[in-house]
């Protein structure tokens, strides 16, 4: 039985019912990533997140793409072409970055995006992850007055990405916490943004049109997630004397928490363990970390007091939040951030799908009425 048979049998083996939100229904087979709800577990082809914390980006794109992409295909070669990717992406900033005036930054990376010619020679799935730091840095400094600074292609990615936002060559601890929140994010089984990806090219659209249209299924904010309100929330509570009345108010409220519970992980996310790991190495910040981790513990004895039945653990928004508040992006530009990390898993699930070469084409279950019999 083929991948494509195989997913009509499973949607059809429903009994006939529909799965809002195609809850736990198959639709692709891959050797990407396994996300385990339950175990709290996330593997990444063939390891446990945990030991891709100490790999360069580079390195997780080399795994991410093995056996399907042309030709940088390990990670030094990566780390080359990527650089080269990025000089090239800067040469479309200048006279494109106007057109972004009145949008918001995600919005303007979508615009950038949407430029990148089908016709560039080099590798598209090169080109789609070189832009995205090239564009969301370009887009931030004009948010903040700034002319858009070059790229250095000698850096490693993280490393360039954190010199073209600030104009300066970052610190290695500042280095180090990108590198790992980009590979913490890389990819994550077959979410709204990945799915549209893999949907898009299975038309044979190309590369750019299905990271285009995996970057608007992100923007959405069910999807997208809520960092940025993460450290609102931090800034609201203010004082770590306010901690728990601030927080036993907002329950009260019925208000949700920025930075708990998940839809998949019925136990701590794995990936909020690795970033909290992350950000030990940029405790400068005047006891910013600290507050927050005093937050997490208050939140999580509350959450585990008034909610006893619902799994409320730390997800990966909270310590997204605080590793690039400490890094140095601003708020409006963390869904552009997250978008350069999961470009990783867009572009390793585009290769896998055109690879298959099947288009997909699900069936729907009509409820609408019928014609009335003459």
């Amino acid at each position: 039985m083929t991948l494509q048979s195989k997913t009509s049998a499973q949607l059809k083996s429903v009994s006939g019912a529909t799965s809002p939100g195609l809850e736990n229904v198959i639709a692709a087979e891959t050797v990407l990533s396994h996300v385990d709800g339950k175990a709290g577990r996330l593997v990444v082809r063939g390891y446990d997140l945990e030991q891709l914390s100490d790999w360069s980006f580079e390195a997780v794109l080399a795994l991410l793409w093995q056996g399907r992409a042309s030709g940088a295909n390990i990670e030094a070669d990566i780390r080359v072409a990527l650089g080269q990717a990025r000089v090239r992406a800067f040469g479309l900033v200048e006279p494109l970055l106007p057109a972004t005036d009145n949008l918001s930054q995600v919005e303007g990376l979508r615009l950038l995006l949407s430029s990148l010619p089908d016709a560039e020679p080099q590798a598209h799935h090169i080109m789609a992850v070189a832009a995205v730091p090239v564009f969301a840095a370009a887009i931030a400094r004009k948010s903040a007055g700034l002319a858009p600074v070059a790229p250095d292609q000698t850096l490693g990615h993280a490393a360039d990405f954190l010199h073209m936002l600030h104009g300066e060559k970052a610190s290695a601890e500042k280095v180090r916490a990108l590198d790992t929140y980009l590979v913490t994010v890389a990819d994550h089984g077959l979410n709204a943004s990945t799915f549209t990806a893999r949907v898009i090219a299975s038309t044979k659209a190309g590369v750019f049109s299905s990271v285009v249209g995996a970057l608007c299924a992100l923007k959405g904010p069910l999807h997208g997630g809520a960092p940025g309100p993460v450290l609102d929330m931090l800034d609201a509570i203010g004082d770590e004397r306010d901690i728990k009345s601030w927080l036993e108010s907002a329950l009260a409220r019925g208000e949700r928490l920025m930075g708990f519970g998940h839809r998949i992980y019925r136990v701590r996310d794995p990936r909020a363990d690795v970033l909290k790991q992350a950000v030990s190495g940029l405790r400068d910040r005047g006891g910013r970390i600290g507050f927050a981790e005093a937050v997490e513990r208050q939140a999580l004895e509350l959450l585990a007091e008034k909610k006893p039945l619902r799994p409320l653990q730390t997800n990966v928004e909270f310590y997204t939040a605080l590793v690039l508040e400490a890094v140095g992006f601003p708020r409006e530009s963390f869904t552009n951030v997250f978008a350069a990390g999961r470009m990783a898993g867009w572009t390793a699930h585009i290769l896998e799908e055109e690879h298959l070469g099947k288009l997909i084409r699900p069936q729907s279950k009509y409820v609408g009425p019928m014609p009335q019999p003459h």
